[in-house]
């Protein structure tokens, strides 16, 4: 066996699933097409990308929010925009545009009390340096200009094949994207609805600016467009057929002709120094693995950009996989603790695949969607309903679903204080099973899972999983979640 693990896609997800393994103990490559980043496209508002509240967690639990927040874009602390005066209302978010007012929401909401990290945007290229160096730190190998072009999988491993020769690793990962090489060639279905838009985003030259003003979106009855948040950056959505030939390059008189058919602007636009296609097509796998075969991130499932869930959806795929795959790696994993992961994160993307289309349906440049815009409107102006709306796209009212042994079961671990001194998240960059009691019973229940299991003095008997949620089931019996203790609490690496 070359290694444990071939991960498919050095983008975001890939990188993030690379650092989750390594910390569970697997051996880790990463295999990506590009020779190099395609920064234009990565970099600043082009390669905005939008962190919610799971994501920032996670990256709180590794280490890594500070180095994230000090590189975004632009970070608001819950409460929303800072440093807004009292006369402007405070915004914390959009559904479908129609943007959320934060003096509406529930103080009392315990999952919004609660919630403290904020939320933000960064651009793509200063995530993937961020996550590709902390990988590289912890021993995961990064292989650029390599491409998979196959491979072949039997009940002991999976033989990679790229054009440099062939890999032999126990498992294949493949955070490929939409088009994944590793989805198709494992024969996983991909249903869903095709697209019914038709999106633009590109930074330009114009021969005069001011023929295209800064500002907001604009909607008409044929589509939107948008000059902005920075000058040249163009962004233009056509409802209708979609056109072919998404890999050709973004041209400036494309460009053009979309602005001229959605508004009738002669926008004069020169040169397009990067660009970028995308549609609201919808598809989701049958499943997330196949044998030793796994999808994470958009190989896994395609929508929408509307509401900036993408990247986010992913990430979460990563953080839930890597602890579970690199447990089968290890020989420590209960039996279905692997096909929990489509378990768990297939509903997680079915919704996600849904309140985008319900945001895209929303767009529709025609009449009847304004004046369900304006009913949508109206509820969003509500207490209840705006607390609601931005809890589900904050992910903060999101988890497993299962609400046994606990009452916290399923959802992210409050920041516990410990005994002493510190907090549950400052114990988490290891990627471990934590327990908190002051049992000594359950203390005595753990100590031979002390390879896989950190107990921390402090309250509520919780049993934390690696990927930070709360585990269900009775804290005093492990071997659902742990499998089998190591003779002797010996590692099992």
């Amino acid at each position: 066996m070359d290694v444990d693990v071939v991960v498919a896609g050095a983008g975001p997800v890939g990188l993030m699933l690379a650092c989750e393994l390594r910390l569970g103990g697997a051996s880790v490559l990463v295999l990506e097409r590009r020779a190099d980043r395609a920064a234009e496209l990565k970099a600043g508002a082009m390669g905005a990308r939008s962190v919610n509240a799971p994501t920032a967690d996670a990256f709180r639990r590794r280490g890594l929010l500070d180095e994230v927040r000090r590189a975004a874009l632009m970070w608001f602390e819950p409460g929303g925009e800072p440093d807004a005066p009292p006369e402007k209302p405070v915004f914390v978010g959009h559904f479908a545009g129609i943007p959320i007012r934060a003096d509406l929401l529930d103080p009392a909401d315990p999952d919004l009390a609660a919630y403290t990290l904020g939320g933000g945007a960064i651009s793509q290229l200063d995530l993937e340096t961020i996550l590709e160096t902390r990988a590289l730190a912890l021993g995961a190998a990064v292989r650029r200009g390599v491409a998979l072009t196959g491979f072949e999988a039997d009940g002991e491993g999976v033989t990679a094949v790229t054009e440099e020769g062939t890999i032999r690793a126990g498992w294949l990962a493949g955070c490929d994207g939409g088009r994944s090489t590793v989805r198709r060639r494992a024969g996983i279905a991909f249903p869903g609805t095709d697209a019914e838009f038709a999106g633009r985003q590109a930074m330009v030259e114009f021969a005069d600016p001011a023929r295209l003003p800064l500002g907001g979106w604009v909607r008409t009855e044929r589509g939107a467009y948008v000059h902005g948040p920075v000058p040249g950056r163009v962004h233009t959505v056509e409802y209708g057929p979609v056109p072919g030939g998404r890999e050709a390059p973004v041209t400036a008189e494309e460009m053009n002709e979309s602005l001229r058919r959605i508004a009738g602007i002669d926008a004069g636009i020169t040169a397009v120094r990067a660009g970028t296609r995308y549609t609201d097509s919808t598809r989701q796998a049958a499943t997330y693995r196949a044998g030793r075969v796994l999808l994470a991130g958009d190989a896994a499932h395609i929508h929408s950009p509307a509401g900036g869930q993408g990247m986010n959806l992913g990430l979460g795929d990563a953080v839930n996989l890597g602890w579970k795959l690199a447990a089968a790696v290890r020989g420590w994993a209960p039996d279905g603790l692997l096909d929990s992961y489509t378990a768990e994160r297939h509903p997680i993307g079915a919704w996600v695949q849904g309140w985008s289309d319900a945001q895209t349906a929303l767009g529709r440049p025609d009449g009847r969607t304004a004046a369900l815009r304006a009913v949508v409107a109206d509820l969003l102006g509500t207490r209840a309903a705006a607390t609601y709306v931005v809890k589900q796209i904050s992910g903060l009212g999101r988890g497993y679903g299962t609400r046994d042994g606990h009452p916290l079961a399923g959802r992210l671990a409050p920041d516990l204080p410990l005994d002493d001194g510190t907090t549950l998240s400052a114990r988490c960059e290891e990627a471990r099973f934590l327990l908190v009691t002051r049992d000594p019973r359950l203390r005595e229940l753990a100590a031979p899972y002390a390879d896989r299991l950190t107990v921390l003095p402090g309250p509520g008997d919780l049993l934390v999983r690696p990927d930070g949620y709360v585990a269900g089931g009775d804290a005093g019996d492990l071997t659902p979640w742990l499998g089998a203790p190591s003779p002797a609490g010996r590692s099992s690496k």
